[in-house]
């Protein structure tokens, strides 16, 4: 694995284990506790956490590599693992809090619910924050939790993040999906519970901590993480493809790769898997390798992370429906393999962070033209 994980058989333990046990994560619609604390143990989640707490920062495309081999053997549990970035959106908070936040070592678990948008009640400390979030992927497991409030003109009116301890926050386990199915994305509801106001953040706001890391593009990298699930999914159908090639159907015909529909479509779709990658390591690397060399991130960096980001979902999305299509009619089953790959990797695409108004936004910011979407920065 790429440096700053755990090694080789710490990694291939996890996803043994993972393999083992995807099916009970499924039933009960969310990655348990125990298995998040598999998930630290190779380092998932101090990837974020600055090294003034005891963190260790990884570079944003290591990183991504690990969120994608995760997702090729499960893509929801890909989907929690991601959220072991989210510690780029805590750096918001002030030092002292999140010397308070990582007393206890550095691998925190966040979870965040930010929409919709609850009001609150003022206080002299902070904010009275009552209501109900939706899309709190991970919260089962969750160290610390936030939800989404009303911001004001100290973050040009951007919403803000509360963030609040798994006690005060009452999880309704309503997750009945299928795409993503087992991870966890509950709602939580908040009745009347005071957040200081040095607990909340703007999202995507300026950093506190002055590490190349917290340079990269905040929602860009968030963007990324989701992306990079899809790509782990595809990356299992296309997997699977391969196996299933020699494999002969209920006719009696030629196995599959004697089949010209059949090779035909697996190499395309292997070529536009590929070439989707490269284009989003390749934007990742270069925009790191800016950031860790004291540079500014650019408007068209910041631009070509969206996109690349985005025509990489887009691209899995496609992939794998083109894998079930060419793979006969086996794929129909609820129980076929590729039918949980299907569902899966739709959900990246359909992600705020990574639709098709992604590529308009980007369009115009490389073509020197303000941005089309708000937040797109």
């Amino acid at each position: 694995m790429p440096q700053g994980f755990a090694g080789d058989a710490a990694w291939e333990a996890v996803l043994a284990e993972l393999t083992e046990r995807r099916e009970e994560f499924h039933a009960q619609s969310y990655v348990p506790p125990d298995f998040v604390a598999r998930l630290k143990e190779l380092g998932m989640f101090r990837a974020s956490t600055p090294a003034r707490f005891g963190g260790e920062p990884m570079p944003p495309p290591e990183f991504l590599r690990g969120v994608e081999r995760i997702a090729s053997v499960d893509g929801s549990t890909g989907w929690v693992a991601g959220f072991g970035s989210a510690g780029t959106y805590l750096a918001c908070l002030p030092l002292d809090t999140q010397a308070e936040l990582y007393a206890d070592g550095p691998d925190v678990v966040y979870g965040g619910a930010m929409f919709p948008v609850n009001p609150v009640t003022p206080t002299e400390r902070g904010y009275l924050v009552k209501g109900r979030w939706r899309f709190a992927s991970g919260c089962m497991a969750a160290d610390v939790l936030s939800v989404g409030i009303p911001g004001d003109a100290d973050g040009d009116n951007r919403p803000r993040a509360a963030m609040l301890r798994p006690e005060q926050v009452e999880i309704v386990q309503d997750w009945d999906v299928s795409g993503m199915r087992a991870s966890g994305s509950f709602d939580v509801v908040v009745d009347d519970v005071e957040v200081p106001r040095e607990w909340t953040f703007i999202r995507g706001g300026g950093s506190c901590v002055d590490e190349p890391l917290y340079r990269y593009p905040t929602i860009g990298y968030q963007a990324q993480v989701h992306a990079a699930v899809g790509l782990g999914v595809a990356r299992a159908a296309l997997d699977f493809a391969s196996r299933a090639g020699s494999r002969t159907g209920v006719t009696g015909a030629p196995p599959l790769a004697d089949r010209a529909y059949y090779r035909t479509g697996y190499a395309q779709a292997v070529a536009a898997m590929r070439s989707a990658r490269a284009f989003y390591y390749e934007v990742a690397e270069e925009v790191w390798d800016a950031v860790a060399a004291g540079g500014e991130v650019s408007d068209e960096h910041n631009a070509l992370v969206r996109l690349s980001a985005t025509h990489l979902a887009a691209t899995a999305a496609q992939v794998v429906h083109e894998v079930c299509g060419f793979s006969g009619t086996s794929t129909i089953d609820n129980s076929h393999p590729l039918q949980r790959m299907r569902q899966d990797s739709q959900v990246p695409a359909l992600h705020a962070f990574l639709m098709p108004s992604m590529y308009d936004a980007a369009g115009a910011v490389l073509l020197g033209r303000p941005p089309t979407v708000p937040g797109f920065r």
